[in-house]
């Protein structure tokens, strides 16, 4: 039988799981009452009244100052559903063939008779000599993209970084290349493979209402109207174009890639509805004992996808697995650690952080990272839980990325004392490093670590509760594979927070040089 209760190696006071809170917290604020804790809804302030309440109680110190909140300032931004998507003489239909949005702080996006060119995968990056760009003018215009980055495509492990996806790969840098390009619009095929989900996903995700941060330029500098398309809907109109899709496919594929102007023309236009308004972050905070000016971070983002009504009837996405059960999870070790006294008690202070708006576009997280409470330079680390394993236990953890920080040998080294195992990401292509809050922190050079499970231990999940309203709580719920893995966490946050050390970036990236900024 696994053992699920280990002694830490940093600390005399084992973490011991307490399964009726844990049980408690999920269900609460995966229930129907939370509306699917959409950013600026009831289920919001309900959220954050339950979180600051639970703070409180364990009695920790507000995370921002003399607030357990952090104002984050917000566009609230719901498009019209009735929009169709219109490609030299084809019509597409919004939700089922295609979806569309703007972070643009504009009542109505107009994209008109705008020339329409496959840019392959979209991707400009000079550290692989690659640039689907070069020698093409596409401002104003609408540009196609494929999804995932030319590694997965061939699976050339020379090629980027073979099966695991790239930055480069994701659809948010896909919109931000496009914008830098001078882009009027970007529609990425979608394809379930090399995307990671399902077309149900992309529809659930993109057109709800959504959140955005607001620059000074109200986001005029970002692409105009941020768009997907059905791979048979880019079938259709390569056809219209007289090319073929997959041929087309695989040369954007191969070093040399230029881009091809169809021929077509796109148009749409998004009716907005635009409501500037106030989220928040919400943090407390466990000061340290003789190192409190070193913090470290210890977060699950709060937000779900709220709800909608399709077809006369209200849907509620409850996320339950995502992420109430990692709000939970971190609520267990803020107790934990709370309690511990004297030579136990941690050095460095620990911040137990709830964000908003992960779910569209890692919002929250963004504002916290370019608005810390402490300098970056303070924060020696930041680890994320993004979905627990509410099955049973297994005898290893998940690991994404490698070769990343220096945090991976501490994963290695709690891994060993639990008696478990390191798997590396069996999914690399799926790119989930890049898709959770503690990218934004790594964006400002402070490295992370990320638990997730989802997919992983629940074959089913991907498929039918991922961003859809099956991610419910269930009582029948076995949970041994959260308390190991609070467990570990716990492991490696007692080694954080007892040490002078400073993990560091390993690899040559944008991340490491952030922190050489710092000093560090």
């Amino acid at each position: 039988m696994l053992c699920l209760l280990l002694l830490p190696a940093a600390s005399a006071a084992p973490f011991v799981f307490d399964q009726a809170s844990f049980r408690q917290d999920v269900q609460t604020l995966a229930s129907d009452e939370f509306e699917g804790r959409g950013p600026l809804s009831k289920g919001e302030t309900l959220t954050l009244d339950y979180l600051e309440t639970a703070y409180k109680a364990m009695g920790l110190k507000p995370g921002f100052g003399d607030s357990y909140k952090q104002s984050v300032p917000m566009a609230k931004i719901s498009a019209a559903q009735t929009m169709q998507l219109h490609i030299g003489d084809l019509s597409f239909n919004n939700g089922i063939e295609f979806t569309a949005r703007t972070q643009q702080i504009q009542e109505k996006v107009a994209v008109n008779n705008s020339d329409v060119i496959f840019v392959g995968y979209g991707i400009n990056a000079p550290e692989y000599k690659w640039n689907d760009y070069a020698n093409i003018d596409v401002k104003g215009k609408t540009v196609i993209v494929l999804v995932n980055d030319p590694g997965f495509a061939t699976q050339d492990p020379n090629l980027f970084k073979g099966n695991a996806m790239t930055y480069y790969g994701r659809w948010t840098y896909k919109y931000e290349e496009a914008a830098r390009q001078g882009a009027k619009a970007v529609f990425i095929v979608h394809e379930t493979a090399p995307a990671a989900y399902g077309w149900n996903v992309v529809q659930n995700s993109n057109t709800n209402t959504k959140y955005t941060l607001v620059d000074n330029n109200n986001n005029l500098s970002q692409v105009g109207v941020m768009g997907w398309i059905q791979h048979s809907v880019a079938q259709k109109v390569f056809t219209a174009a007289g090319r073929n899709y997959d041929q087309l496919k695989l040369t954007a594929a191969k070093p040399g890639f230029k881009a091809i102007p169809l021929n077509l023309k796109a148009n749409l236009t998004l009716d907005n509805e635009i409501e500037l308004a106030t989220s928040y972050n919400i943090a407390g905070l466990l000061p340290g004992t003789s190192q409190a000016d070193e913090w470290l971070v210890m977060h699950a983002h709060w937000d779900h996808l709220g709800k909608t009504v399709q077809d006369g009837k209200t849907r509620i996405y409850n996320g339950a697995v995502d992420n109430a059960s990692g709000v939970a999870g971190v609520l267990q070790l803020a107790r934990h650690f709370k309690g511990l006294t004297g030579d136990d008690a941690p050095k460095r202070s620990m911040l137990f952080a709830a964000f908003t708006a992960e779910e569209t576009g890692l919002i929250g997280a963004q504002y916290f990272a370019e608005h810390p409470p402490v300098a970056t330079k303070k924060l020696v680390s930041f680890l994320n839980i993004d979905g627990m394993n509410v099955g049973k236990g297994v005898d290893y953890i998940l690991r994404y990325g490698e070769g990343v920080s220096e945090l991976e040998s501490y994963l290695d080294k709690a891994a060993k004392a639990n008696g478990r195992w390191v798997k590396a990401d069996p999914r690399p292509q799926n790119g989930l490093m890049f898709r959770s809050d503690h990218f934004a922190l790594a964006k400002q050079g402070v490295p992370g670590l990320m638990f997730m499970s989802l997919g992983d231990t629940d074959p089913d999940y991907i498929a039918h509760k991922y961003h859809q309203g099956a991610d419910d709580y269930d009582p029948n719920w076995d949970l041994g594979g959260v308390a190991q893995d609070l467990s570990l966490i716990s492991d490696i946050l007692n080694q954080l927070a007892n040490s002078s050390d400073w993990p560091k970036w390993l690899e040559a990236s944008d991340f490491k040089k952030r922190r050489t900024l710092d000093g560090l």
